[in-house]
This record gives C-alpha cells, sequence and structure tokens, in this order.
C-alpha cells in the first residue's frame, strides 16, 4: 500500500482519529477471515482429500501477507504523521503484533495443507474427532479474540487467553491416543509410521495457531487496559 496523502484537514498530532482505528480494524477484520478459512480449509482439505483445497491454502497465503504489509504500512504512517501517544501509541504497537500473530497462524494453516496433500495420498490412520474439534476452537479463538479487541471487552479476551489450555489438552489426548494405537497394532501397512507421524504434526501445528490466538488475546488486553492478562489473572486466583 502506498501511503496515502492527507490534507491539512486531515493532519493532527498528538493523537489517532477515529477513521484511523476504524481503518485498522476492517483490515484487521479482513486478515483474521482470511486466516480462519485458512485453518478451515486446511483441515477440509483433509477431511474430504482433497488436494485442490490443500493447494489453494498454500496459493492464498500471499493474499494474508499482503494484508499484513498494508497494515504495517498504515501504522508506521500513523507513527509518524498522527505522532500517538500514551494508548494510541499502545494501540498501534498492539496493531503491528496482532497482524504477526495473524500471519503465523496463517502459516500454520499452510503446514497442515502440506500435511494434507501426503495424508491424501496415505489414508487416515483413524478417524478424525478431536483435530477436527481443535480448529473449531482456534477459529473461535481468533474470531473472539479480534472481536473483543475491538469492542475493548476485557472480559471476552480473558476467556479466549484461557481457552488456549483446551487446545493444548486436546493435543495431548491426540498424541497419547496415537502413541497407544501404534503400540497396540501390528503396524503392517508400511504408511502406518508416516500417517501417525503426520497426524500428530497436524495437532501440533493446531497447537500452535492457539497459541498465536492466545497472544492476540494477551496483547490485545495490554492496549486496552496496560495491564498483563496473567497478572491479572494471578490476581484473581
Amino acid at each position: 500500500m502506498i501511503f496515502k496523502r492527507e490534507s491539512k484537514d486531515d493532519q493532527k498530532v498528538g493523537g489517532l482519529f477515529e477513521r484511523d482505528r476504524k481503518w485498522l480494524f476492517e483490515r484487521l477484520n479482513s486478515m483474521a477471515d482470511l486466516v480462519e478459512l485458512s485453518i478451515s480449509d486446511s483441515l477440509e482439505a483433509i477431511m474430504k482429500r482433497s488436494d485442490d483445497m490443500a493447494l489453494e491454502v498454500i496459493g492464498k497465503d500471499d493474499a494474508i501477507d499482503i494484508v499484513e504489509v498494508e497494515v504495517e504500512q498504515e501504522c508506521l504512517r500513523l507513527l509518524a504523521m498522527r505522532q500517538p501517544v500514551r494508548e494510541d501509541l499502545r494501540f498501534v504497537f498492539t496493531i503491528i503484533k496482532v497482524i504477526t500473530e495473524l500471519e503465523r497462524i496463517g502459516d500454520q494453516a499452510v503446514n497442515i495443507a502440506e500435511r494434507a496433500l501426503e495424508l491424501n495420498r496415505e489414508g487416515l490412520l483413524k478417524p478424525l474427532i478431536d483435530i477436527p474439534k481443535m480448529g473449531r476452537i482456534v477459529i473461535e479463538m481468533v474470531r473472539g479474540a479480534i472481536k473483543a479487541f475491538e469492542e475493548k471487552d476485557v472480559d471476552k479476551l480473558v476467556e479466549v487467553f484461557k481457552r488456549d489450555d483446551e487446545v493444548d489438552a486436546l493435543n495431548r489426548g491426540i498424541f497419547a491416543e496415537i502413541i497407544q494405537i501404534m503400540a497396540s497394532t501390528k503396524m503392517d501397512d508400511p504408511y502406518s509410521v508416516k500417517k501417525a507421524t503426520d497426524l500428530l504434526l497436524v495437532s501440533r501445528y493446531l497447537e500452535r495457531a492457539g497459541d498465536h490466538a492466545s497472544n492476540i488475546a494477551e496483547r490485545a488486553f495490554f492496549s486496552v487496559t496496560g495491564e498483563r492478562i496473567k497478572e491479572k489473572l494471578k490476581r484473581r486466583a
């Protein structure tokens, strides 16, 4: 994105205009939509054994990167032109960090899509139950974190942050289940170990995506309150 030219009436020193925030949240929501779709489609590619869907997720990663660069450039422009201070400055830096987290979730979706291409040839070691559940939680976390950030809903941000525990628990359960299957089966299929490894990787990628979604909630909480969410939770305990 080329920096926008401003009129004299548009210029302001020491703070952001409401339209600045509105534009940033519009682009942030657009990026989140792309990321959520990539996670959903990468898992659908496994469920439906669709190489086309997997390749589409990989191909669309550039669109996520483009929005990231666009928002980052706008944030840099605002830092230069508006010279924000205190809450506004914290907000702009939070936006920069949030788009980085979203981009990394998009990368995890690409990783899943690449495993889908392998699994589509190998077949599944077991029916997928918890992996799609992990994907749904991650998508809900991303959507919830961005919405709560925009609405300054600190309780919702805490809720999203804590949901990472659900993702971690599912990841541990999948790991234990697959290890148990491998230990109790003759594994006559020469692809069995590869199938197991690929499913473990998919689960691990989703676990990392959940970490990034949790980070979004944590960073947004700090932007809104000026407090660290972990310290807040310690005081509640």
